[in-house]
């Protein structure tokens, strides 16, 4: 099917950007503010009507989503409702959030990542980078089988990793059910402090699994190729982690 053209004055002009990104830049490919500001020379608010897209279901991913982009640069990641055709008319665009409702959720979560705990600005374990906190959309499957969008503060780390999964509550109930005394015991108390700390063993393995492949190999000849035993083999206990 032959798209319209993305210079077409009357389709207004988030239908004009959206079919630029389909014609000339292509899902999953980068492209930089400079580029689309020139192909709509006569838009004076043009970044503002491609993000209307994302309203529309389209992943346009920035830095703060994709932490390997220039500060310049921006990823067509997917494509949404087609919004120059009739899926538009039938399609209920999502509501952007006001800066009053993201500073309350922010607020009700302490200001931190839900996650991984972390706060903003803060380094991550592994020292090279610092954390930017938004308001992410988690879908939510309730106990009565509906699901719906709630919201939770969470880092650009995590909400990448998290993106498009749907949480199941009653699985989550289920699986605490299960849980033997002991465990349940301790989870109930990270439920009152509504938090968990992470032991010193814990952050370093988080660190290594975040590491390149090539990396992870260096450190495994250096670890394992040592001849030595893991702590709990050859008679040495180990500590259980919580």
């Amino acid at each position: 099917m032959t798209l319209p053209s993305w210079r077409d004055t009357s389709l207004g002009s988030m239908i004009r950007a959206a079919l630029w990104l389909e014609s000339k830049v292509g899902e999953g490919n980068v492209f930089t503010k400079n580029q689309l500001r020139e192909a709509f020379p006569d838009v004076s608010q043009i970044d503002r009507r491609l993000r209307d897209l994302r309203a529309y279901d389209w992943q346009i991913d920035t830095r703060r989503e994709d932490p390997s982009l220039r500060l310049e640069e921006q990823r067509y990641a997917k494509k949404g409702i087609e919004v120059w055709g009739p899926e538009r008319a039938k399609a209920k665009p999502k509501a952007s959030l006001t800066a009053a409702q993201r500073a309350k959720v922010m607020s009700d979560d302490n200001f931190l990542c839900r996650s991984c705990g972390v706060a903003a600005g803060d380094y991550y374990e592994d020292g090279v980078s610092t954390a930017q906190l938004d308001v992410a959309r988690k879908e939510v499957k309730l106990v009565d089988g509906t699901t719906e969008v709630q919201l939770v503060t969470e880092c650009n780390r995590c909400r990448i990793g998290g993106r498009g999964k749907v949480v199941d509550l009653g699985v989550v109930i289920r699986d605490v059910t299960a849980l033997e005394p002991l465990e349940r015991k301790i989870f109930v108390g990270w439920l009152k402090r509504d938090r968990r700390s992470f032991s010193a063993l814990e952050k370093l393995w988080a660190t290594f699994r975040a590491l390149p492949e090539e990396a992870r190999a260096e450190i495994k000849r250096d670890v394992l190729g040592s001849g030595e035993q893991p702590p709990g083999i050859g008679g040495r206990s180990t500590s259980t982690l919580w």
